[in-house]
């Protein structure tokens, strides 16, 4: 079954590139998106979300070769560590590389996960840059595993909701947290 998201890439790109706010189906949850590299748009999905900026949010990339250009100081093997996770799998590195302020942690860590989902590599791929990708709810509300638990307030404060995958029924579940250390040790902050 041939899958045709090519228009919600088209409008996401469009919409990421003026500095808008997208909803869209993640590897994970559905989430809130922007460009990562775009302090005023970070700002406005700390807005939507009614969201304190000491919480940092987490970006996406499309392959794990990618982390180099925005983590200072990855273990030397972390494209082999990454490309053997068999989950959904976000890691924090330190001293975050080209990344704004409210988009980096105040400890200068960032949240990186490289996604394996089709629809948010065809994605990042086309826009060529990173996206962020926080859980689409307010602070403290219920993480939206599927379209239809996103709060009609979300919808309505962005400026493209994605329509691929808005008919799924499974739910899923937020990415693994981890944190890898310079010797490659993996400390597990989220199962």
């Amino acid at each position: 079954m041939v899958v045709d998201y090519e228009n919600d890439i088209k409008n996401c790109v469009e919409v990421l590139k003026q500095g808008g706010v997208i909803l869209y189906p993640t590897d994970t949850v559905w989430g809130l998106g922007c460009d990562a590299l775009n302090e005023a748009a970070a700002e406005k999905i700390f807005n939507i979300k009614r969201r304190t900026k000491e919480k940092s949010m987490i970006v996406l990339l499309p392959s794990a070769r990618d982390v180099l250009q925005y983590a200072a100081t990855p273990p030397p093997d972390i494209i082999a560590i990454i490309e053997n996770f068999d989950t959904p799998t976000t890691v924090i590195y330190e001293n975050a590389l080209g990344f704004p302020p409210k988009v980096v942690n105040k400890d200068g860590s960032i949240a990186i996960r490289v996604t394996t989902d089709p629809f948010c590599k065809a994605l990042l791929k086309r826009f060529r840059r990173p996206v962020i990708s926080t859980s689409a709810n307010t602070s403290g509300a219920t993480t939206p595993s599927i379209f239809k638990q996103v709060d009609k307030e979300i919808t309505s404060a962005v400026d493209y909701v994605v329509k691929y995958r808005q008919d799924d029924t499974v739910a899923r579940a937020p990415s693994r947290l981890v944190r890898v250390d310079g010797d490659g040790d993996i400390e597990i902050l989220r199962k």
